[in-house]
């Protein structure tokens, strides 16, 4: 989930609050941490002031024949099992770029991008992709993610900010992950996250995510399924 610039107030809580409420998340993520901590590269200036980090992980797409459409959380699943099982990896695949919030702004995000890359290509990887969460598509939370991806600049190229970067460093849009990350909780803990109120059935707009939350005030829960966009750049 390749992040840059600022997110709306509401997503960090909500994001962080999914994302360690969940087996999925806490299981696999900290365990390709620890096991994989030479695919964590860090941006710095000196030793006290880090300015930005990424990690990324290895697999091995060519046994599953195309990106998944559960994107995020299935690339995590998919990296660990991989790795377990010693499979031969081909491309790697970003789970996260976090810019300290102090230095955003600088183009550091396409520094971290591009570092990725050529890490990767030193490794011997053919390629990476990206399961973007594009920057702007907060602004238009009903607006299909396909509809969005289309909508192009003058220019032919992506209106997304981050998407148009992606482009721009050669990569091109290879599919949407329509449920990307999956976020579960009670009508209580989203009331906690999001600061509202919840109380009515139907799709409910919060500042900051890429979709409508599913309420069900009768069942006692809400879901955010976030949409993201594959990128992949090709390393040969």
């Amino acid at each position: 989930m390749l992040r840059s610039g600022g997110a709306p107030s509401h997503i960090p809580a909500l994001a962080v609050a999914g994302l360690l409420g969940d087996g999925t998340y806490r299981t696999h993520l900290q365990r390709l941490r620890e096991r994989l901590t030479e695919r964590r590269n860090a941006l710095v200036t000196t030793v006290r002031d880090t300015l930005g980090q990424d990690f990324t992980v290895a697999l091995d797409l060519p046994g599953r024949r195309s990106l998944p459409p559960d994107g995020w959380d299935r690339m995590l699943i998919w990296a660990f099992d991989d790795h377990r099982r010693g499979r031969r990896t081909d491309l790697v695949s970003a789970v996260e770029v976090v810019i300290d919030p102090a230095h955003r702004g600088r183009g550091l995000s396409t520094l971290m991008r591009r570092a990725m890359a050529d890490n990767a290509r030193t490794e011997g990887f053919r390629g990476l992709v990206v399961p973007v969460r594009p920057t702007a598509k907060h602004e238009q939370p009903e607006t299909p993610t396909e509809d969005y991806v289309r909508a192009l600049g003058p220019d032919g190229l992506p209106r997304d900010p981050w998407l148009r970067t992606h482009v721009q460093l050669g990569s091109e849009v290879a599919g949407i992950a329509p449920a990307s990350m999956t976020i579960p909780g009670s009508l209580e803990q989203w009331r906690t996250w999001t600061g509202l109120p919840f109380d009515e059935s139907g799709p409910v707009i919060v500042p900051g995510a890429l979709a409508p939350v599913h309420c069900s005030a009768s069942a006692g829960y809400a879901v955010y399924v976030e949409p993201n966009v594959w990128i992949a750049h090709s390393l040969t």
